[in-house]
């Protein structure tokens, strides 16, 4: 069965996961974002409890 023999497909992940480490995920991280989380505190809407007429 060749699909249980890492040999070759292990050196591809390997391969291709320090590419995305090393190169692709420090250029991504260079971009800034087009939309900034807000330092706004959150506003709690006043809300009143429903009345259930079974009650």
């Amino acid at each position: 069965m060749p699909q249980l023999n890492p040999n070759p497909w292990f050196f591809i992940m390997l391969t291709s996961w320090l590419t995305y480490s090393m190169i692709i995920q420090p250029k991504l991280l260079t971009f800034l974002s087009a939309n900034p989380p807000s330092s706004k505190t959150p506003v709690v809407p006043n809300t009143t409890p429903w009345t259930w007429p079974w009650t």
